[in-house]
């Protein structure tokens, strides 16, 4: 039976209220999809921008893909750790497989001329050009990237 990730809202606290979803999940791409979708749920009862919304569904699904197929391997028995929240105007959220892990500077650079026909490293530019902040572990199997919202606004 799938996990199934669940909201939890705690008491309000300066300088707004914290909300959370933190979930582990199997190295299932349709597992990936519910924990987006509950995320979004999270951002809109927070009142993001469609704008934040749309960055950071794309992030996170580069974020989880690159999670389920590269770090797991697409082992179902491997789990990929969610753990997100909003607080005010700041969305975080980590994402953590069981691989081994990679140095994220030995991706090459999708837009040079001799990359451009090779489909690594999009995702990791998608995730950096949407999100305020990214950042990897030292083992290279876990990724934290944060956004300061525009709560309401275009």
């Amino acid at each position: 039976m799938p996990l199934v990730p669940t909201i939890v809202m705690t008491p309000p606290r300066e300088p707004g209220p914290l909300s959370t979803v933190q979930v582990e999940i199997p190295s299932d791409p349709a597992e990936a999809r519910r924990v987006q979708e509950q995320i979004e749920q999270l951002l809109r009862a927070h009142q993001a921008s469609e704008k934040d919304i749309f960055g950071i569904r794309l992030a996170l699904e580069e974020a989880l893909v690159n999670a389920i197929k590269h770090g797991n391997q697409l082992d179902r028995s491997k789990k990929v750790t969610v753990a997100s929240a909003v607080e005010g105007e700041r969305f975080e959220v980590h994402v953590t497989d069981e691989g081994n892990g990679f140095d994220p500077g030995d991706v090459p650079d999708p837009t040079a001329v001799e990359n451009i026909e090779r489909p690594c490293g999009r995702g990791l530019m998608l995730m950096r050009h949407y999100m305020t902040e990214v950042s990897f572990n030292g083992r290279g199997n876990s990724v934290r990237m944060a956004k300061v919202l525009r709560n309401g606004k275009k």
